[in-house]
């Protein structure tokens, strides 16, 4: 049976200005629905995705800002960065992991080594950026993908 992963709830304390800052990197609204006073949801999806983000009043109880390791896969990292730049979201200078995990520790961290993987490598060179709300975003440079992974 086919599964396919096409939402990730991701919370926020501000729809609003949630809405404002995804809309912002271009993504593509597909809905805001307030049904009540208590319930509003709110989707977009980044360009190219066939899986989209959810926010809004009444959608979760997790902790505003509490959502990390969210990945944006790109073809070209640099490009991407700098179209995120362009786009007002605070995205890191590329690098690549000099330990295990590096693209999960904060930036600043030692274990991220400037610049994107030295070999061209791919699947191993990143940047980051959080949302107004501190959700944690990987943009993540895939140039060929793994066997079974098409």
């Amino acid at each position: 049976m086919d599964m396919r992963l096409e939402v990730v709830v991701v919370p926020v304390s501000d729809v609003d200005r949630g809405k404002k800052f995804y809309k912002g990197l271009g993504w593509r609204e597909d809905a805001d629905f307030v049904l009540s006073d208590d319930f509003r949801i709110v989707q977009l999806t980044p360009a190219g995705s066939t899986c989209s983000i959810q926010f809004g009043t009444g959608v979760s109880s997790a902790r505003p800002g509490s959502a990390e390791g969210l990945y944006l896969v790109v073809p070209d990292l640099e490009a991407a960065r700098q179209e995120l730049l362009d786009r007002g979201a605070p995205v890191s200078e590329v690098f690549h992991e000099g330990g295990p995990g590096a693209r999960f520790r904060p930036v600043g961290d030692a274990s991220r080594v400037a610049g994107p993987d030295p070999d061209g490598g791919t699947y191993r060179s990143f940047a980051t950026f959080t949302d107004p709300d501190g959700n944690g975003w990987i943009v993540q440079e895939i140039t060929t993908r793994l066997p079974g992974r098409e």
